[in-house]
């Protein structure tokens, strides 16, 4: 005889799934619905979720009561004005509650009192009239004999708006349902009514267009009981792609208790000459309510790790990113260590760009290449001096005649006067006094507008004090302008003071335009009048003589002045390009490494700290970036140890169940 104490083996195997359902995958869905609960999508991580869509009047409302064993808002138009997440679970110590806005709670007394706080709840968030929203309530439902589910009930799709509803109520619509059934992680349970073509349904549409191959699409048909001829055909043969299959129910009629229901619906199945043709396996709530628990507990699985993944990167970077603000200042000594700090990083930065030539903060952005810049400036000035002494557009010699006319003295014959020299050069140096000054201009006006760019990114977290960097580097640009300005002028000046020079080219130059093959050339074009007036000329080229003929003792001198003045302007040159391209350098050197930091210090600190002041006070757009990330951070903080410790209980279960 059996022992009675023994029970039967399929009372044990039952024990220990239920035991391992609740140690496994119970854990998994409160994890996720306490996820859903704080809200961890608005930091772009989706959870896994079934979301129930239908057209309108499809039966949508009667599958979830169904489920749910309770009655929902009916009524005629749309039922369902905002997303309304149902949460049921299976257990002993009933429950029931609705949840919505920021953590409001309002416990329901009785299932009869259930659609009644869900209409009150829909009122306060989208208005009494018969407008929808997106902010979604949360019906928690917990009694003996539901599944254990979470789905989302979105409104019925309508394309006609009745009375009192918006003219684009379609549009509103199909936003949140695109919005709920787009993410991956999502399963669409696509309510569909067996009395309209599955073709024609909006419903099937909208899911085709972000689950075209149907992998995450089941489809629930109401209403079999109304039109089971074909029935059979439309399921097994599958026009609209439904990849996780089609469950048949029939809906719960009159007063029927959902007890009734399902009795009358197991019957239905069973008996009806056409509907019992229906493989058990895709007709019934019950079938539905397994279908949905296999497919959610599978789907949590399969999407936990990457939900552990999303929350950690975006914890990541969420605290780079706040570690990159700028910090609190509390005091105005925190501001002065703050702005030094800027400071200290701006002038590295032109350090590397204006004086070491290091590019490699912005090696794409040519302009901002600071030394390559200037080089190119330098050059192109150097290549505006004309290279050969400016001619007056006179015949050759006249001028340098017309002035040896008018600088003659008593004094020993064949000695050129300096002060011919001197009036010749100071001519040619006005023709090209402009090109220095326009350098001037070029490479300061580049200057200031690098530094200014490279201030403003270095203080772009303080926004309040770059009007006070901007005038400080304005002023310092306008006193480097002066300086250099004063620079060339005082260069031209020198020129004019003496013709010195200890240069031996000039001599070299001077020696080698003297030479027969130069002087003695032109000589004896001038001299002789049988010879033919055009001489060729080194560095000058070809040129005609014949007016010089009736002078020349004169054109002799004029000739030796010209070379004179030729060799000594390649001199001039030299000296205006040397000495202007040491000046720019040194003078970008120093306003980087010394007056920079002055002009800021004069201007922001000053005597009474009022720039730094403004420091103090954060800019709207950084407070509210700062307090955002803050939030999400605790958030994500909150979410990483909730899905922790949820994997810690499931794995200490397993562990003592072993």
């Amino acid at each position: 005889m059996a022992n009675s104490d023994v029970k039967p083996r399929s009372s044990v195997a039952a024990s220990a799934m239920a035991a391992s359902y609740n140690d496994q995958i119970r854990p998994l869905l409160d994890a996720v619905d306490r996820l859903r609960q704080l809200n961890v999508s608005q930091e772009g991580i989706q959870l896994p979720t079934i979301v129930v869509v239908g057209d309108q009047s499809s039966g949508k409302s009667s599958v979830l009561e169904s489920l749910a064993g309770i009655s929902l808002p009916r009524g005629q138009g749309i039922c369902t004005r905002v997303p309304l997440v149902m949460r049921l679970q299976g257990g002993d110590d009933p429950r029931l509650q609705v949840e919505y806005g920021d953590g409001t709670v309002v416990p329901v007394a009785s299932e009869a009192e259930v659609a009644d706080a869900i209409e009150a709840a829909t009122a306060e968030i989208a208005g009494s009239g018969k407008g929808i929203s997106d902010a979604p309530i949360t019906l928690l439902v917990r009694k003996k004999g539901v599944p254990d589910l979470t789905l989302v009930d979105l409104p019925g799709i309508t394309r006609v708006p009745v009375q009192g509803q918006p003219e684009d109520i379609y549009d509103q619509i199909a936003s949140i349902i695109r919005a709920y059934i787009t993410p991956k992680e999502s399963i669409i349970l696509n309510v569909l009514s067996a009395t309209v073509d599955f073709p024609t349904c909006e419903s099937i549409r909208m899911s085709q267009q972000v689950d075209r191959t149907g992998e995450r699409t089941l489809a629930v048909v109401t209403k079999a009981d109304k039109a089971p001829e074909g029935l059979l055909e439309k399921v097994t043969v599958d026009d609209v792609h439904i990849g996780l299959g089609y469950v048949c129910v029939r809906n719960r009629v009159g007063d029927e208790t959902y007890e009734e229901a399902r009795a009358a619906e197991a019957a239905l199945f069973a008996e009806h000459q056409l509907l019992s043709r229906i493989d058990k396996s895709m007709a019934g709530i019950p079938t539905l309510a397994r279908r949905l628990t296999q497919i959610q507990a599978s789907i949590i699985a399969r999407c936990l790790p990457d939900i552990v993944k999303q929350i950690n990167d975006k914890l990541g970077r969420s605290s780079d990113e706040l570690g990159q603000m700028p910090p609190d200042l509390a005091t105005v000594a925190d501001a002065v260590r703050e702005f030094y700090h800027i400071v200290k990083k701006a002038r590295a930065s032109l350090e590397k760009v204006l004086v070491r030539g290091e590019f490699d903060e912005h090696p794409d952005d040519r302009r901002l290449h600071g030394t390559a810049r200037i080089a190119e400036m330098l050059a192109c000035y150097a290549s505006k001096l004309p290279a050969l002494c400016p001619a007056s557009g006179e015949p050759f010699l006249a001028e340098e005649m017309r002035v040896l006319e008018e600088t003659k003295g008593i004094n020993l014959p064949n000695f050129l006067p300096r002060s011919a020299l001197l009036v010749l050069l100071r001519k040619k140096l006005e023709s090209v006094a402009h090109v220095p000054h326009d350098l001037v201009a070029q490479v300061w006006g580049y200057v200031e507008e690098l530094v200014m760019g490279i201030l403003q990114r270095h203080s772009r977290s303080y926004p309040q004090v770059q009007p006070s960097c901007r005038r400080a580097v304005q002023s310092l640009m306008d006193k480097a302008r002066a300086r250099s300005t004063q620079h060339v002028k005082e260069l031209i000046d020198m020129e004019l003071v003496a013709d010195y020079t200890a240069n031996p080219d000039y001599t070299m130059k001077w020696n080698n335009t003297m030479k027969d093959d130069g002087h003695g050339v032109f000589l004896r074009a001038v001299e002789d009048p049988g010879r033919s007036p055009t001489v060729v000329l080194p560095g000058y080229g070809e040129t005609d003589v014949s007016h010089l003929r009736t002078h020349p003792r004169l054109a002799s001198q004029a000739f030796d002045l010209w070379a004179r003045l030729d060799a000594y302007w390649s001199c001039v040159v030299l000296r205006l390009v040397d000495g202007l391209a040491l000046h720019i350098l040194y003078s970008v050197k120093r306003l980087v490494e010394k007056d920079l930091e002055e002009e800021l210090a004069d201007q922001v600190v000053g005597s009474n700290m009022d720039g730094v002041e403004r420091m103090l006070v954060p800019t709207p757009a950084t407070a509210a970036k700062r307090d955002r990330l803050r939030k999400s951070i605790s958030l994500l903080r909150e979410c990483r140890e909730l899905v922790a410790n949820t994997m810690d209980k499931i794995t200490a279960a397993t562990t003592d169940r072993l």
